[in-house]
């Protein structure tokens, strides 16, 4: 069953887009149904003029003892049913399907013309993905894809493709999932896409699929190879980079943190004494006994409580003097022995050695 989600866009192109299918429904007013990949159908009604009242669709199928069912899916455009959407379980193909469209408004039957139609002709295949690129030998480009239809074998495809020098663009009809492109100019950058249609074998329906998303080859491509390859590595530049970037620098800072720890523990910093020692000079003026809390009767012990007497020290008398010695008294002490006395000098210790 196919998500609510998932048939978004197609309705829109119904209500609002233009296109070969709105165009017909514009041109010949009716209901217009169209199987998308077999999974889901979307049958929109009326005309160029929007219905101003609200239509009610019953459908059913010739070999399924015409059992009339009404449409349990609604689809509205500005407050007006506008169509019926179908999920896969409602579908039964290579039957004739058969839709009947009314309205009741003042006791009168309006009805929207509708046609006997075969849902293997309604198909519209999902557009090709995995578009990829390999260079081969002889300047011979090959390009594959994949197609999310269930039934690949039952398709035809179209590549269309042109390089930055030219103005227009080449298509080609491709049967199978491959296609070759005999010879490239290496100076140029080519671009690439590929739609699909049901073929011949399998139905009639001429509901081509929607273009696949570009892939470029090239000297000035911005990359090569699919675009789902593209939008990876973008991917991984856009997320993953910053997130290795973050952790990367998240591991220096452990380790710049770390190596600070190992290097305060092998070279510890000599730590700042002056704060310890305000207190000291700051509070007890420089007291280191006051500021260290010793005792002042400790103190005291330690200061000296005697005095000495002044002792004066001084030179014997030579031994054949019979000067008395110097005591400690209050007279100056002898003069300093000098040089011997030349014979013309007057010596007072030659005159008293002379009266002896």
């Amino acid at each position: 069953m196919a998500a609510p989600g998932t048939f978004l866009v197609p309705v829109l192109l119904f209500l609002c887009g233009p296109g070969p299918h709105r165009a017909a429904a514009h041109s010949h007013p009716g209901v217009e149904c169209v199987l998308f990949n077999e999974e889901y159908m979307v049958c929109m009604w009326g005309s160029k003029e929007m219905p101003t009242v609200n239509y009610s669709l019953f459908y059913w199928y010739k070999n399924a003892s015409d059992k009339v069912v009404e449409c349990k899916r609604y689809l509205q455009d500005q407050g007006v049913r506008a169509g019926c959407y179908f999920e896969q379980n409602e579908l039964i193909q290579f039957q004739p399907f058969h839709v009947l469209i009314n309205a009741s408004v003042g006791g009168k039957t309006l009805e929207i013309p509708s046609k006997r139609m075969e849902l293997q002709d309604l198909v519209k295949p999902a557009a090709p993905v995995n578009l990829t690129i390999r260079n081969m030998s002889n300047n011979q480009l090959q390009l594959t894809w994949a197609s999310p239809y269930p039934r690949g074998k039952c398709l035809e495809h179209a590549v269309k493709y042109k390089s930055n020098k030219d103005t227009s663009w080449t298509e080609l009809s491709v049967n199978g999932d491959v296609f070759s492109l005999p010879s490239v100019d290496y100076e140029k950058s080519y671009t690439f896409y590929v739609r699909s249609k049901i073929n011949k074998y399998c139905g009639r329906t001429q509901f081509w699929s929607e273009w696949s998303l570009p892939v470029i080859w090239g000297s000035n491509s911005t990359s090569k190879g699919t675009v789902e390859e593209q939008l990876y590595w973008f991917g991984i530049r856009a997320v993953l980079i910053p997130i290795a970037s973050c952790l990367l620098l998240l591991i220096l800072l452990i380790l710049l943190v770390r190596m600070e720890r190992v290097w305060v523990i092998l070279m510890p910093r000599i730590p700042n004494p002056s704060k310890n020692f305000d207190e000291l000079f700051i509070t007890h003026n420089g007291n280191f006994q006051e500021w260290a809390g010793v005792p002042k009767d400790v103190v005291e012990s330690f200061k000296p409580n005697y005095s000495e007497n002044i002792c004066y020290v001084t030179e014997l008398p030579p031994k054949d003097s019979h000067e008395p010695l110097w005591d400690n008294s209050n007279h100056a002490p002898p003069p300093m022995p000098g040089p011997p006395a030349t014979p013309s000098e007057h010596s007072p210790y030659q005159n008293s050695y002379g009266r002896l």
